[in-house]
């Protein structure tokens, strides 16, 4: 390719880039007492955040309807020209409407201005024109302008639709934080995805019990102990004594570095060459805790007890890589 032309490219998305940067940048100056009052109002709200918007402002508020939807707000998106044709049926008095428009004279979302008010839902905008019609409206105005575009036309709504979403993402967070949202609350809230199985699974949920637990008594030589870990396949036995206590563990690892002391296996106690004390996990933990432990020991399996101390189970890296946590 000419290089000429590729350097044109290079400078133009630049260009861009830095448009947009400034746009951001001007953003904080208006975290002020409207955008304060948008958190009060949204935080008062006993119903759902309604966002509407036309064109790329709609495209951006159904984003912003999803994030808020995600982080603890309850939030959908109306589309203002739907609305107007049965889906204003959507929206309740107890809701907040979030009205999103560059100018703040978007004809669909004015429409449904009267009988937004009519209803008694509470007016939010997100406007470019903080004299417009919406924003005059609005209980309160999140100031959304920006000096200029990165299209170089000025056409395309460029810097005003990341300003929008970054203004948005604030308030999202702003809230996430005021309402004490944890992860665990993020993670119902996506139940399907990988993250979700990172944040809701328990080790429980995932670890191997009963007779599928590798474990021999205290008293087994080292030969016999070598017996159940190729019979279960989990690269470790545990140890338990007559009372069914775990006492101890003895990993592959563990067979390497005996094997080096020349010890006969066929006469020696699992007991004289086990490791006592070592790591466990306990079976109401995050399988991900269990994932950070194994990463952090440079281990692949560990035993698993109750609150009781009693083993319940064993786990290794296989098992959470088939749950989807690796």
């Amino acid at each position: 390719m000419n290089t000429e032309i590729s350097h044109t490219f290079r400078e133009s998305a630049l260009r861009a880039i830095e448009i947009e940067r400034e746009a951001i940048d001007a953003l904080t100056d208006r975290i002020d007492d409207h955008f304060v009052r948008a958190c009060e109002v949204i935080m008062a709200c006993k119903g759902r955040v309604v966002v509407t918007g036309m064109g790329k402002s709609g495209h951006i508020g159904n984003k912003i309807a999803a994030t808020l939807a995600s982080t603890g707000t309850p939030s959908f998106f109306v589309h203002p020209g739907e609305a107007s044709h049965g889906d204003l049926g959507m929206i309740t008095s107890q809701d907040v409407v979030l009205g999103i428009s560059n100018s703040g004279n978007t004809s669909e979302v004015l429409t449904i201005l009267p009988l937004i008010k009519r209803m008694g839902a509470p007016l939010i905008s997100m406007t470019g024109n903080a004299n417009s019609t919406l924003a005059r409206e609005a209980v309160a105005n999140l100031d959304v302008s920006v000096a200029l575009e990165a299209c170089p036309l000025g056409l395309a709504p460029t810097s005003s639709t990341t300003a929008t979403l970054v203004m948005g993402d604030a308030l999202a967070v702003a809230l996430l934080e005021a309402r004490g949202f944890s992860t665990e609350d993020f993670a119902l809230s996506h139940p399907g995805g990988s993250l979700g199985r990172k944040l809701l699974l328990r080790v429980s949920e995932i670890m191997h019990t009963g007779d599928r637990i590798p474990r021999v008594q205290e008293d087994i030589t080292l030969g016999g102990a070598l017996l159940e870990i190729s019979r279960k396949g989990l690269g470790m036995t545990t140890v338990i004594n007559a009372a069914g206590d775990l006492v101890g563990v003895f990993t592959d690892g563990d067979l390497r570095r005996t094997l080096d002391r020349s010890v006969d296996i066929h006469n020696t106690p699992i007991a004289e060459v086990m490791t006592r004390n070592g790591r466990v996990i306990h079976d109401d933990q995050l399988a991900a805790e269990a994932l950070n432990m194994m990463e952090e020991l440079k281990i692949n399996a560990l035993p698993v007890i109750d609150r009781n101390g009693k083993l319940t189970g064993a786990i290794n890296m296989h098992d959470l890589l088939r749950a989807g946590v690796i």
